[in-house]
């Protein structure tokens, strides 16, 4: 029986539903919007996160949303309603936001169906909730310098790190992140369009990053025909993030993944997700939680599913205050506890 099964026939009574709109400045020159959906049923409150990136998007949202959820379904049923539901009144400026939507809809309907069962989602699926090991993303700056991985390092000198390289990292730049120690990922946006992070595949930075983290895991490469042959022998620590979708998107990757970054809003639906980290466990792919900069309970479920599925990885679901551009000494350090009394999909 595949992990899906044990939740979609948990009952689900929707009565109505409210949008709360955050906003923050984050340390990567952003300010970044997002969009809560909470569901009410029953005396509960389920809720989700809309992660979509173009503020316009949000903007529309709240302006014109006037959804009719109300109804009483199982978790299945209700995911077959949201097929014929129209989720934006006009297209999105990028098609990624249907699922991104779909997602804080049919999670929020998940944590209320749960919520509704008195139950976490660990305890419908029989699994523990384990410590938490995160790692921060961050960039460093244009021009780039060390300068952010020191302020982080000085407060928590232990951190590790995700980061995005640009054709503006030189050696010394490249050799000063290598002796930290605390590089693990290394995210080289090559298969982005029509994003501020687009990077067209670059030979020269990436055989400087291959050959300058021998040890780190090497995220989302362009591979050209002149950039294909620098990660001969590197594939074993080449992972994908921005094409994952699926199970069919990993199929339709160039070769066997060993690494795959599990952002559950890139899925859309809780099935779709649920499968494919079925799929990664048949084949020993190793997965890690990836964040999207969520200002609100998004943060908590990639928690809540890293807690899970992947407690060990390298996951990119670092507390949400590690975004900030000043940081707060009281932050929680990795390991993050695992929740005493988990609820719903809530980490806490």
């Amino acid at each position: 029986m595949g992990l899906y099964d044990a939740l979609a026939d948990l009952p689900l009574d929707i009565d109505d539903y409210e949008l709360t709109r955050h906003e923050r400045d984050t340390s990567s020159d952003f300010t970044r919007v997002s969009t809560v959906f909470e569901l009410h049923g029953d005396g509960h409150v389920g809720r989700g996160e809309d992660v979509t990136y173009d503020t316009p998007d949000h903007d529309a949202l709240l302006e014109a949303h006037d959804f009719d959820f109300a109804g009483t379904y199982t978790h299945e049923t209700f995911s077959a309603f949201l097929d014929d539901v129209s989720l934006f009144a006009q297209p999105p400026e990028r098609d990624t936001a249907h699922h991104y939507r779909r997602w804080a809809v049919e999670s929020a309907a998940l944590d209320l169906a749960l919520k509704q069962a008195g139950t976490s989602l660990g305890a419908a699926l029989g699994r523990s909730y384990d410590p938490v090991r995160f790692i921060v993303s961050t960039r460093l700056g244009d021009p780039p310098t060390f300068d952010r991985i020191d302020a982080v390092q000085r407060v928590f000198p232990d951190a590790e790190f995700k980061l995005d390289p640009t054709p503006d990292w030189d050696d010394d730049l490249v050799a000063s992140l290598a002796e930290t120690g605390a590089i693990r990922v290394l995210d080289l946006k090559g298969l982005y369009e029509g994003t501020s992070v687009d990077q067209a595949p670059d030979p020269d930075l990436y055989r400087r990053v291959v050959e300058g983290f021998p040890d780190s895991v090497i995220e989302d490469p362009g591979l050209t025909d002149d950039t294909r042959h620098i990660f001969d022998d590197h594939e074993a620590r080449v992972s994908w993030d921005y094409p994952i979708t699926g199970i069919e998107s990993v199929e339709s990757l160039p070769f066997e993944p060993q690494w795959l970054n599990i952002k559950p809003s890139r899925f859309g639906t809780v099935e779709s997700l649920l499968d494919t980290i079925d799929y990664c466990f048949e084949r020993d792919i190793t997965m890690y939680g990836g964040g999207q900069f969520e200002l609100a309970v998004g943060r908590d479920h990639i928690q809540a599913l890293a807690s899970l599925f992947y407690p060990d990885a390298p996951n990119d679901v670092a507390p949400g205050g590690y975004n900030d551009p000043e940081l707060d000494a009281g932050l929680p350090t990795s390991p993050l506890p695992a929740p005493v009394e988990p609820n719903g999909l809530d980490w806490a």
